[in-house]
């Protein structure tokens, strides 16, 4: 009679056999403990400072996102014969005119919602009756379980909202100004960092290697970054268009939210189809209809999400889903919400670069996922 364990090991080298992926001649393996763990230990010291420093980081991260995404315009305009300083400036001003203008667009549309929302709120409350009383129950729960763990009132101070909102956007101003100071720099400089690259190797096949795996890796990219933001950009015009239809108002202003909330994986969508749903009972007299523009937006986002992006990104862009999750949660508990959008692309960009460094391939097969 055949053993659990030799049936086990049979299954394992028959899936193993089925299963596509780099062979063991392709991938180097570390020869060595002592390579693992200086890895290791590299890379908790990069997580460390990016979380120590992460005001000085996430600029420098997200400049060099911006850049990547810039590069073909840069390209383009360089065909031209305009000089790089000028170049990198006209997409700089470009991108935050654009910035500026849609949310100057949508700034009075979301200020009259919220101003609509406290007169709304009881006749919202009115027609979801059904659900209230759990959601009322379970607001208590936490309530109590909040009040178990506050001090004494008296001791504290509480800072003004005043102040808080000023530190906030002082903060902000100052994360931007980093963040366009260091992309215009980045933009002006080139392939000045490859070009030294290239002049530290000694042989002429390692510069050529060098050459080769930098282009091909910034080439894909830029393509990821390009195609997700698309996709996002006609999530948010597809989703104007259905609010437009359903009579909801300000769709541009839902256009916008829509298109934002496609850059953060998971919690965006849910986030997403909780604020349709609140606008729709908030504009929308019937209940059936209310209902509407949320489902809409799920069906955009399960097309957008589960067909059109999987087809153009191709399986060397797909990644594993509960990587994705992982990085999502992790990137979020480091960097916020900015940490959240930047987690896929992050993400993506160390599968593209694995991939086309050999010793790394094992890495990169790793974080891919199934094709659909």
């Amino acid at each position: 009679m055949t053993s659990l364990t030799e049936v086990t090991i049979q299954t394992t080298e028959t899936v193993a056999k089925e299963l596509p992926g780099p062979t063991r001649d392709d991938v180097l393996l570390p020869s060595d403990l002592n390579t693992v763990f200086l890895a290791i230990l590299v890379l908790f010291s990069a997580l460390t400072a990016a979380y120590i420093a992460a005001e000085v980081i996430l600029p420098v991260v997200l400049a060099v996102m911006l850049k990547l995404l810039l590069q073909p315009g840069m390209r383009f305009l360089g065909r031209l014969h305009i000089p790089r300083s000028l170049a990198a400036l006209f997409l700089i001003l470009a991108v935050f005119a654009i910035i500026a203008g849609i949310g100057t667009a949508v700034s009075s549309a979301a200020k009259s919602w919220g101003e609509r929302l406290p007169d709304s709120l009881p006749r919202i409350e009115e027609r979801l009756r059904f659900v209230s009383e759990p959601i009322e129950k379970m607001h208590r729960l936490l309530a109590k379980a909040d009040n178990m763990g506050q001090p004494a009132a008296g001791g504290g101070s509480n800072l003004g909202l005043t102040e808080t909102l000023f530190r906030g956007t002082q903060h902000f101003a100052s994360g931007l100004f980093e963040t366009i100071l260091v992309l215009f720099f980045l933009l002006i400089s080139g392939d000045m960092f490859l070009r030294r690259l290239v002049e530290i190797m000694p042989r002429f096949k390692d510069k050529r290697q060098v050459v080769d795996i930098s282009q091909q890796v910034e080439g894909n990219i830029s393509a990821y970054l390009l195609t997700i933001t698309f996709m996002n950009a006609l999530v948010g015009v597809a989703t104007a268009v259905v609010m437009w239809g359903c009579g909801v108002g300000d769709p541009v202003l839902w256009g916008v939210v829509a298109f934002l909330l496609n850059f953060v994986p998971i919690i965006g969508p849910i986030v997403g189809i909780a604020l349709f749903l609140f606008a729709g009972l908030l504009a929308i007299p019937t209940l059936w209809q209310a209902l509407l523009p949320a489902g809409l937006y799920f069906a955009i986002h399960i097309l957008e999400g589960e067909t059109i992006t999987p087809l153009l990104l191709a399986r060397r862009f797909t990644l594993n889903p509960v990587l994705v999750v992982i990085s999502l949660i992790f990137w979020f508990w480091m960097w916020g919400v900015p940490g959240a959008i930047l987690s896929v692309p992050m993400l993506a960009i160390t599968k593209i670069i694995c991939d086309e460094i050999r010793p790394l391939n094992s890495i990169g097969h790793f974080l891919e996922g199934d094709a659909t």
